[in-house]
């Protein structure tokens, strides 16, 4: 691994395996009970039905991003990346504002794009401006590309406009020829420690984590430097002496891809889809990275068989039995866990949420100590909006947005009903609001909102 610029304390250089301390999720015991209460929270505001497929514009909605506008919650906008179909911008009701292309890189190179995750950078200076800044990871140029967020916000006749400087170098791979592997840019996050703003982004089908610092330019772009990478465990060790890999089809490592930072502490939360929630210090290499919780399969002897292109228990026991008889895995992600981010509460109170793919739940956890978990739920559609299903990305605020005076939490959804979607045309996805009061009533949190739009301030 490598270490970014700054200087660090002295580290012992460890293997992977032993990065990760045996963690006290693991030992529940053959046959251990993984049922728990699950609460239900209701939602009745989604955004329009995105399409993978060419009358869509090949538009899969994945990972969205909540800017609060700082005096006007109604001019708040959210963010959502449409991967093929670049990215689209929402007001508080869920009506679409903008369409934005995923239009080549400005490179020498470029290509069109496909916009993975999104994130957000508040105050930076650029071109003499304080603007707000929307990053997002790039697969198919393995870059990140930046987009001035007008201050008018839902207001604004074009709320996004690039601005990603030219010639960026590759964040993962050595060259274009690297980049057609699509083992590139995939998850992201931005941190904000200072007067710097940073990036940390995962490589796809990979256990690597890159930062980049973004560097905003006096002609009125951004760029971005010094990209430095660490790599996560792709192998555990399990009591009893055994080792666990997680299964995955051929030449493909168990990646990472939902992100998000602590903005108060500099903590990065990570989800390794096949693994569980991951907790480190950031910049990366400065402290021994924590596993937070695990999936319920971890430790499962699975095989990959090429026929079916599936995972499945090496013992051919079914999936179900093979998890109930597991003593390693955890009680609240059934894997793919997915999409991460942070609820800033008053004072040092704080949430993490992780989308539970594997069962369409959100699981919680405190920012706090050990990161206790704190409950799961589902999210539940009424008044004609369809129940949330296979969630990917999500993002939360604690700010006032829209109609939505508690905070808000967005997730990605894939929708089941629909005239379109029951008539056979598939790859349907979009993205539902849910108020975080109903969350937070649910699992007994807090609420804790406050003016203004950047998570580092109180």
């Amino acid at each position: 691994m490598r270490y970014p610029r700054r200087a660090l304390p002295a580290l012992l250089l460890l293997p992977a395996l032993a990065l990760v301390p045996a963690s006290s999720a693991w030992g529940h015991g053959p046959g251990h009970d993984r049922g728990h209460d699950v609460a239900t929270v209701t939602t009745d505001v989604e955004t329009p039905v995105l399409y993978d497929d060419d009358e869509g514009g090949n538009a899969s909605g994945d990972d969205p991003a909540i800017w609060v506008h700082p005096d006007d919650a109604d001019g708040s906008l959210v963010l959502a990346t449409a991967k093929e179909g670049g990215l689209r911008v929402y007001d508080t009701a869920g009506d679409e504002l903008q369409a934005l292309a995923a239009d080549p890189a400005p490179r020498a190179d470029g290509v069109a794009g496909r916009y993975n995750n999104v994130d957000l950078a508040f105050g930076l200076t650029v071109g003499g401006e304080t603007l707000d800044v929307a990053v997002v990871s790039d697969r198919y140029n393995d870059q990140l590309r930046l987009f001035a967020i007008d201050p008018d916000g839902a207001d604004a006749d074009t709320p996004l406009t690039e601005i990603t400087a030219p010639e960026q170098p590759f964040l993962f791979q050595p060259d274009r020829a690297g980049v057609g592997s699509e083992q590139t840019a995939y998850g992201l996050a931005v941190w904000q420690d200072g007067a710097d703003a940073y990036a940390v982004v995962t490589q796809e089908g990979t256990t690597r984590v890159a930062t980049a610092r973004l560097v905003p330019r006096a002609d009125g772009t951004v760029g971005y430097a010094d990209v430095e990478h660490l790599d996560l465990p792709a192998s555990f060790d399990l009591p009893g002496g055994t080792t666990w890999t997680p299964c995955e089809e051929p030449g493909v490592g168990p990646q990472l891809e939902g992100l998000s930072v602590d903005q108060r502490t500099g903590t990065l939360y990570a989800a390794q889809e096949d693994v569980g929630l991951w907790r480190l210090a950031l910049p990366l290499g400065s402290g021994e990275p924590r596993l937070v919780d695990e999936v319920t399969d971890f430790g499962v002897q699975d095989a990959y068989d090429p026929e079916t292109e599936e995972c499945a228990p090496a013992d051919g026991s079914s999936q179900e039995d093979a998890v109930a008889a597991n003593p390693f895995g955890g009680d609240l992600l059934t894997a793919d866990a997915e999409g991460v981010d942070v609820y800033h509460g008053p004072g040092r109170t704080g949430y993490v949420i992780v989308s539970s793919q594997g069962d369409d739940t959100y699981a919680v956890y405190s920012t706090t100590g050990r990161n206790r978990a704190l409950g799961s739920f589902r999210v539940a559609g009424t008044g004609g909006v369809d129940d949330v299903n296979g969630s990917d990305g999500l993002a939360v605020t604690h700010r006032p947005v829209g109609d939505f005076e508690a905070g808000l939490l967005v997730t990605h959804d894939e929708p089941e009903t629909g005239a379109d979607v029951e008539a056979g045309r598939g790859d349907a996805t979009g993205f539902s609001y849910v108020g975080w009061d109903d969350v937070a009533d649910a699992l007994d949190l807090v609420v804790g909102t406050r003016a203004g739009n950047d998570p580092r301030f109180r």
